[in-house]
């Protein structure tokens, strides 16, 4: 069993290290089969490759079903990257409010980029009440000074 999971981790290193130097067919071969196993690193990963067409033909309905599984298993940029589908309206239909909550997941992860968006909807009334206290509050969060 310690051996399967080290070629899962040594997959996984080395797909991730594939994806961030941009040989995406690489990394689709090595992160693939861990996505479908349920690897949320790998999920997210593939999900990128799937919404922009990357070592893969696009494919949105690939991409929204592993940012999701990535998300709830609890990956802030995942979490990060599920809000801006729904913000967005990429891979599924445009949905401020589910934005927001996945947002919201990712900013108290500590996401500084989820941090500001959620930020702006709150300045904006973009899925929740317009709130400048809480746009503030966000903004604050996010590492913004006072004005």
């Amino acid at each position: 069993m310690s051996e399967q999971i080290s070629n899962q981790d040594m997959d996984l290193s080395s797909g991730i290290a594939a994806f961030e130097s941009k040989q995406f067919s690489r990394a689709v071969g090595l992160l693939g089969p861990l996505a479908e196993a349920g690897h949320p690193e790998a999920q997210y990963r593939v999900a990128i490759m799937a919404q922009n067409g990357l070592g893969m033909l696009e494919n949105p309905m690939q991409a929204f079903k592993y940012m999701r599984a990535a998300a709830e298993a609890g990956l802030g940029v995942a979490q990060h990257g599920l809000g801006f589908m729904y913000m967005e309206g990429e891979c599924i239909d445009k949905d401020a409010n589910k934005a927001v909550a996945w947002f919201k997941k990712a900013a108290e992860q500590g996401l500084a980029g989820s941090q500001t968006t959620l930020a702006m909807m709150y300045e904006e009334g973009r899925g929740v009440e317009k709130d400048p206290e809480e746009a503030r509050r966000w903004y604050h969060l996010a590492g913004f000074d006072e004005k």
